[in-house]
């Protein structure tokens, strides 16, 4: 941050904020923001909602909701190519939603309710609101 920025950012929080020190309230601030930044469960969280932030992923999710599938069966329901569903279904496992495992010349892929679902209650554990 521009030190011009910060100072104007100093001089103001005592006025949005009730503080008697605008440099001791922007340190603690800062503080906040450098634990966030590390913080593991929202790291994890932002890794599982950009795996999320695509549509043909989420129909992928979908899709493998209630059954397992084969690359073909997803090239089927996504009209896509199979090096576009490939990549997809990498980003997915790199985030532990799916595996994937060779039957014969196929590959099918399925899945992880489990994992989902923690990622589900992380988020749930992270914005409550009570």
């Amino acid at each position: 941050m521009k030190v011009e920025r910060k100072k104007e950012i100093k001089d103001t929080l005592c006025g949005c904020n009730d503080c008697s020190n605008g440099d001791t309230y922007f340190e603690r601030l800062q503080q906040i923001g450098k634990a966030l930044k590390f913080d593991q469960k929202l790291n994890s969280l932002s890794t599982f909602f950009n795996a999320l932030g695509n549509k043909e992923r989420l129909t992928i999710l979908t899709a493998l909701k209630n059954k397992e599938r084969c690359v073909c069966e997803l090239e089927a329901i996504l009209d896509k190519s199979q090096p576009s569903i490939s990549h997809h279904l990498r980003e997915l496992e790199k985030v532990g939603l799916i595996r994937g495992w060779k039957k014969g010349k196929y590959t099918y892929y399925t899945l992880l309710k489990k994992e989902f679902e923690m990622y589900l209650a992380n988020f749930n554990q992270e914005f409550s609101f009570e």
